[in-house]
């Protein structure tokens, strides 16, 4: 492995750890309690502050910053974390919060993740991997973004709320509920429009995966019975179905939000 390069206008303060191969480039600030991982670059005028731990192969674009106080006017100063993993994509201006004590004194980002000009992960965030935040996204603190979900440019999730794996969050939407795994939510104020379709297909997903979770999308969120009836519902009929077994398990998890519906119970199950 290669000795880090790092350029002669880059301050790296002593007891940061920087792993080999890494590139830090002109003006950047990497402080006392960081650790990057091998192969690592910040291309110039990047910040990573506080108790903040980067996966290999990560490449952050000038103006982030990554791993200041959270924007919590609770936050007292207690120590906090952020652990970001490997492979992921931060691009300019991009700012990600460590957490709070009344968030468990953590966030945590995935592998493979991007996060485009702009974006915001909030203080005590949960952000799985393969996740895409387009530009301006913001997430507020004690959020959690399940694998391969997608946030749109300019969409705004309010605090506490959850986004399911492979959900997609439409741009400029605003989500004041939990989103459904496989779940598209659209709108300001945000409600359900159906399945991720396009997702689903781009992840390789079976012909007949996708049948059964468009049925049983129907069925969950069609107008008889309360909404915990009909997941009992549903579990009966698709038991041994992972996809949809996840959905259920989400609503059943519940959290301080409400799930997110639609604004029309969908079409009877029928004809697919």
């Amino acid at each position: 492995m290669s000795a880090p390069a790092i350029h002669s206008s880059a301050i790296v303060e002593d007891g940061a750890e920087i792993g080999d191969g890494c590139r830090i480039g002109p003006f950047c600030h990497v402080g006392p309690q960081v650790v990057l991982g091998v192969d690592c670059e910040l291309v110039s005028h990047a910040v990573v502050a506080g108790d903040t731990r980067i996966g290999a192969r990560t490449k952050i674009y000038p103006f982030a910053s990554i791993g200041h106080p959270p924007q919590d006017l609770k936050y007292k100063g207690e120590a906090s974390t952020l652990r970001i993993g490997s492979d992921c994509l931060i691009r300019e201006g991009v700012t990600m919060n460590p957490g709070t004590e009344g968030g468990g004194l953590e966030t945590v980002v995935g592998d493979r993740c991007t996060f485009l000009a702009n974006a915001h992960v909030g203080h005590d965030g949960h952000v799985g991997s393969d996740v895409i935040f387009s530009n301006n996204v913001m997430l507020a603190g004690h959020c959690s973004v399940g694998d391969y979900a997608i946030l749109g440019g300019g969409a705004a999730v309010i605090q506490f709320a959850r986004v399911g794996a492979h959900a997609f969050v439409g741009g400029l939407s605003a989500l004041e509920n939990d989103c459904i795994p496989y779940g598209m939510a659209l709108g300001n104020r945000a409600s359900l429009s159906g399945l991720n379709i396009v997702g689903l297909q781009r992840r390789g997903f079976a012909r007949e995966d996708i049948h059964a979770l468009r049925r049983a999308y129907r069925s969950l969120f069609a107008a008889e019975g309360t909404l915990m009836e009909r997941v009992e519902d549903v579990a009966s009929e698709f038991d041994s179905h992972p996809a949809v077994r996840e959905i259920l398990d989400f609503i059943r998890a519940g959290g301080k939000r409400s799930i997110c519906t639609p604004r029309e119970a969908p079409a009877p199950v029928g004809g697919a």
